[in-house]
């Protein structure tokens, strides 16, 4: 019988899980853990790019462990872990930074998007990016964990020797940068220690999970979410407050952004045929938004209600968590430990004892 193929993801620390987060990984999570070798982690070591406050980490990666269980994640049949109770990480973390270059670093997409917003800068000149990184500061500085964000990534999943990623579109840069850096590594060593890791789509174009805001996608960091753990009362009124429009003005006219992002809710937790009414409604000029918004928020209680209800109860057992975080710590770390032996031996780092 062959082996299965390793599949790891990761989320950050950085607060509760988002709808987005559910449909867009969680949901992935458990369809995948049965037939596949399923590595998840929580990504506390990539949160200490924003600098969070040490004792709201400690609770968000609580937090999150928890959703993992409460939608479904079996620790039994995946292994779930924290990034920092795996130290091997952060060791080939420093041995693969060797192999980096800085100008690679500097020219990704995602550093460049959040260095500009760390500096308060609107230029999109890509020099001049550069030149006020390096001559910002101190009070406005762009940490080097940022910059190297993408080893971090590569390692967490190198050390795994996971074969399959899932990411979304923003990642995709970093996914062929851990590629590459694979690449590198064995041609340069002459040895064939990694992997290239493939990402992982589910068959199906991913989902992209809007906010209530009017545009763009669901984010912790744009105010637009609505969470897996968010009471009724203040997902309803979360739901109800949504952005739409003045209403259309004459049969058959294009659907707004607002309205089309409520509409792409529903289709996630909707039943078809009364998605359909309300794009039919919208198209004669008879839609209520007031009454799409009760049915929207109706269909997502009927997600989220249970993992809440379940939250809450894991979250409350504390020596559950603590179980669940040392078997997934240990099972983590007997991967990469091996990895990362290979990986000393490679480099000339060996142990004289």
């Amino acid at each position: 019988m062959n082996e299965k193929e390793i599949v790891l993801s990761g989320i950050r620390a950085t607060g509760n899980l988002h709808l987005g987060n559910y449909y867009g990984a969680l949901r992935n999570f458990v369809k995948m853990q049965d037939d596949y070798d399923c590595l998840y982690f929580i990504a506390d070591l990539h949160a200490l790019t924003t600098n969070p406050d040490p004792a709201a980490l400690h609770e968000n990666v609580k937090n999150i462990l928890a959703e993992y269980l409460a939608a479904g994640v079996d620790p039994d049949k995946a292994n779930i872990f924290v990034q920092s109770d795996v130290p091997e990480i952060s060791e080939m973390y420093l041995l693969l930074n060797m192999h980096v270059g800085i100008g690679e670093l500097l020219r990704t997409t995602s550093f460049k998007d959040k260095a500009r917003k760390q500096l308060g800068i609107s230029s999109n000149d890509d020099k001049d990016i550069e030149s006020q990184v390096i001559g910002s500061e101190s009070n406005k500085r762009v940490n080097a964990g940022l910059l190297t964000y993408p080893t971090l990534m590569a390692v967490d999943i190198l050390i795994q020797k996971a074969h399959k990623v899932p990411v979304g579109k923003d990642q995709e840069q970093h996914l062929e940068l851990t590629r590459r850096f694979a690449r590198r590594f064995n041609s340069f060593y002459n040895v064939d220690i990694f992997p290239e890791p493939e990402n992982f789509n589910f068959g199906h174009n991913a989902v992209k999970v809007p906010g209530l805001d009017g545009s763009g996608k669901m984010g912790k960091s744009e105010g637009n979410c609505i969470y897996l753990v968010d009471e009724e009362k203040v997902l309803r009124k979360k739901v109800m407050r949504a952005v739409t429009d003045e209403g259309p003005k004459e049969p058959g006219q294009p659907i707004s952004e607002p309205v089309q992002n409520l509409l792409t809710l529903m289709e996630l937790t909707t039943a078809p045929e009364i998605v359909q009414s309300y794009r039919d409604a919208y198209a004669d000029c008879s839609i209520r938004y007031g009454d799409m918004k009760k049915q929207l928020a109706e269909d997502i209680l009927k997600v989220t209600t249970p993992i809440r209800e379940r939250y809450k109860e894991i979250r409350a057992d504390e020596a559950y968590i603590g179980k669940v975080v040392r078997q997934g710590a240990e099972r983590a770390r007997e991967r990469a430990s091996k990895t990362l032996e290979e990986v000393r031996k490679a480099m000339g780092i060996i142990r004289f004892y």
